[in-house]
């Protein structure tokens, strides 16, 4: 009996996703490379902060009037609702704009973001890879 209950465990625990066993805490970077975010807790919940970003990445957020990208908190609020997603908060500091986010995690060092704007006429997704 012992046997059986020890394989069903274990049977179990490699049917898991990998991505619900990975932690989204921290760091992150873009596709290109032009930002690096710090994910931790914040309570209850968890959030992302820049904090590296390229000279276009800040030059961008500027004319959207995010006057430092360093430091800015690009996600709050971000709860787990189950198989490797979390449901949050973004800031997109480019159009300087707040949007419901949602980030699915792909995998141990992989994550993808969307937000949506303007009641969901306005999406866009990101696939950011984990820093060292």
């Amino acid at each position: 009996m012992k046997r059986f209950f020890l394989g069903f465990a274990l049977l179990f625990l490699a049917a898991v996703p990998a991505a619900a066993q990975a932690s989204v805490e921290g760091r992150w970077t873009n596709m290109k490379r032009s930002v690096v975010i710090e994910v931790a807790r914040c309570g209850q919940a968890w959030c992302a902060t820049v904090v590296s970003a390229s000279a276009k990445a800040k030059a961008n957020a500027r004319k959207g009037g995010t006057e430092n990208l360093i430091g800015t908190r690009i996600l709050t609020g971000a709860r787990p609702v189950g198989n490797g997603v979390y449901k949050g908060r973004g800031f997109i500091p480019k159009r300087n704009i707040y949007a419901p986010a949602t980030i699915r995690q792909l995998g141990p060092n992989v994550m993808e973001v969307e937000g949506c704007a303007l009641a969901g006429l306005l999406c866009k997704e990101q696939r950011w890879t984990r820093v060292g």
